[in-house]
Parts: structure tokens; sequence; C-alpha cells
């Protein structure tokens, strides 16, 4: 090929990424837009408001979680002080520090941990959110060494745990394992795995960045399922509808010293007021909700699975088939753009979308989405989901043979 084709080829085939990511944006923005407008979904994610409407949530609800006419925090006190009490308490952890994000808690929490073990090799799935969605910060930024327990698509079991070839100082588990479909091992599997931890010398800590809907699947209080680990990151915005922010719990010696690397991190920042408020009504408010959220995921699932049977689609997979938290996967076996064009369209022209949120590709001739149930979605019967996806396959290319 000559240097003339050869750059020919480059050309066109850069303008071909652009286009696509432009497509991608174009796509993006008419979700935003349709998801603001609609009047039927199953849940209303904080990040598709506009300023107005996260500014007048926040005046709204703030008051009677916390003294409105107190001074404002600076450098993690007061008010922020009160926010980490309470997750304290709340995780039956000696203490507990705010973070700005979880990425920052987390690092700083196993980092914590190498330095006390002696070994800066941490035990974790693939799948786990540092080596998925982090950029291998856990690496490049903190010196730490993952290694993986298994690469089923699960949390690693007690004999995984125990086989693993190389000693390591600690272990991380997820939960949910979100990449995976938002799966829980059972109380039992749990642990056992901890528990084959603790005879290799390890410590175990605890990704909860979803943990507060875990409680329906475990049937056991946050405390109680906490309790099984040196320490607990928690988030705030995920579930609990807040403006960010993240919390690491567990003993007041660990914490103490994470605090000290918080501000090494660049983390100690001057007001965060918003931030802790908005944790605080999630605490106060949404938390409560979320055994009645994972309820109704269930019946939404079971919905969904009757819906497309009852329509003829040859393949489809909700998973896990009974939902382990508020959230989960549907698979089907259609191109993931004609999936997404069809979600929109169906979002636009009725003001309904049981599928508000992306597709991606899952394999050839495969594509997932995660489907949220939250408060709008206890409005919807078992039929309304049905009704919902008779008119979404219509939407497809050439419909649904039912």
């Amino acid at each position: 090929m000559s240097d003339t084709a050869e750059e020919a080829t480059e050309q066109t085939a850069d303008e071909t990424v652009e286009e696509t990511a432009g497509t991608a944006d174009r796509m993006r923005e008419r979700r935003v837009v349709a998801w603001r407008a609609a009047r039927r979904v199953l849940w209303r994610p904080s990040h598709q408001r506009t300023v107005r409407d996260r500014l007048t949530w926040l005046n709204d609800g703030a008051e009677g979680v916390y003294d409105l006419d107190q001074p404002v925090d600076m450098y993690g006190d007061r008010l922020v002080e009160t926010l980490e009490e309470r997750v304290a308490g709340l995780l039956g952890k000696e203490a507990a520090a705010f973070f700005p994000t979880g990425t920052m808690a987390q690092q700083i929490a196993l980092r914590c941990w190498a330095g006390r073990t002696g070994n800066a090799t941490v035990a974790m799935h693939p799948l786990g959110h540092p080596e998925v969605h982090e950029q291998h910060a856990f690496s490049r930024v903190s010196g730490l060494r993952p290694v993986h327990v298994t690469a089923e698509p699960r949390l690693p079991t007690a004999e995984e745990v125990r086989d693993l070839a190389e000693p390591f100082g600690t272990l991380m588990l997820e939960l949910p394992l979100r990449d995976a479909g938002f799966v829980l091992p059972s109380w039992e599997e749990l642990t056992g795995a901890v528990d084959a931890a603790r005879e290799r010398d390890a410590v175990v800590h605890f990704d909860g960045a979803r943990l507060w809907e875990c409680t329906a699947h475990f049937g056991r209080p946050l405390d109680e399922i906490a309790g099984l680990a040196d320490s607990v990151y928690v988030s705030f915005y995920k579930s609990l509808d807040g403006l960010g922010g993240a919390a690491l719990a567990g003993p007041r010696t660990l914490i103490d010293e994470a605090k000290t690397w918080r501000h090494r991190y660049g983390g100690m920042i001057l007001q965060q007021f918003p931030t802790a408020l908005a944790a605080l009504m999630g605490l106060e408010r949404e938390l409560p909700r979320l055994p009645e959220y994972v309820a109704h995921a269930r019946v939404v699932a079971a919905a969904l699975r009757e819906g497309f049977a009852e329509a003829g689609v040859p393949w489809v997979r909700v998973h896990p088939e009974e939902p382990h938290t508020h959230q989960f996967q549907v698979w089907l076996p259609y191109d993931h753009d004609a999936l997404g064009d069809a979600a929109l369209r169906q979002l636009e022209e009725t003001k309904t979308g049981v599928f508000a949120q992306g597709w991606a590709r899952g394999g050839p001739g495969l594509a997932y989405t995660e489907v949220t149930v939250a408060g709008p979605g206890l409005e919807w019967t078992a039929e309304d989901v049905r009704a919902a996806v008779r008119d979404f396959l219509e939407r497809l290319p050439g419909g649904v043979a039912g």
C-alpha cells in the first residue's frame, strides 16, 4: 500500500471513529431529554436532572435531617462528622471517614491494610469496580497488586479463596458484584469466603457501594453484614440518590490513618455540606425504602420474562432470575443499536420507558441492559410491564412474531 493510500485509509478510520462517537453522544443526549420528559419510568437517576431540580430537591429536603442554623463544615468537621457517626452506627463499626469519591476511599483503605499486613496483594474479582472502572488506579497510584480469585461471574467461593496459589494481604469482595449482574452469594457462601480469608491470615474489605440494598437478600441487618468485614466502603449516590461522596468504616485506628491519607490524596475539601446533607437525606428517606424496591424489582423481573415469552422472543434472560437487589440485567438476542433505538423511540413517543438505560453489546447477536427499580417503579403493575414489553418489541426491526 502506498503512503498516500495508507494515509487515506487512516483518515477514513479516524472519521469513522469520530462519527461513531458523535452518534453515541447524540443518542445519549436524546435519552436524557426523553427521560426528563417521560411520565412513566422505573427509575429517575439524579444525573439526568437539571441543576435547578437538584437545588430545589436539596433545599426542600434538608430541613429536619440536620440543624440548618449550625455553621457550615470546614475541612471535615461539624456536619461531616455527624454523617460519619451516623454511618459508623449503621454499619456497627467504631468509626467512619467521609470521602469525596469511592475510588479514593478504597485505595486508601487497601493501602492502609497493606501497610499493616505487610502484603500489598489484594485478592479480588476481575469484574470488580477497581479492575473495570478505575483505570488501574490501585496499582498505578497506590502500589497495590490485584490478583483474581475466580473468573466465574459470581463472588468467589471459600474453596477458591483457600486454593488461591499465592499469598494475599486483603480479600476484597464487591457486594453486590455489579458487572456480573448485581449478584450476591448466599449468607453461608459469604461467611465461608470470609472465614477462608481469615484462615490465610488476611483481612477482609467489602466494596459496599451498593451494600445498603443487600439486607433483603441476606435477611440480616446492615451491621451484621458489615460485621463480617474488617472495613467497609459505602456510597451515598448509587442507591441513596445523593450528590456524591462515600464513606469508609472500620476500626478507629484504621480510620484515623485513613484520614491522614485522605489529606495526602487531596480529599480534604473546605466545605462539603451539600454532599453531606444529601447523604443524610438519603439515609433518612431512601434507605428505609430499599427493601420495598428490591421486592418490587422481583415483580418487574417476573413480568418481563412473561412479556417476552408471550411475544415469542426466541431467547431471553433476566439475570439473576430473581433479582438479589433492586437492579438486574436483561439479555436479548438482538443488536444493541437496534435495541437502544427501539427503547429510545418508545420513551420519546409514549413517554413510557421500561428500558430507559442504554444497551451494550454482550457478544455476537446478543445485547444487555441494566434495569433499576426505585420509587417511580413502584407504580408499575405486572400488566403494565408486560404491556410495555409488547410495545417495545413492536419497535424492533421486523417486530417479533408472537
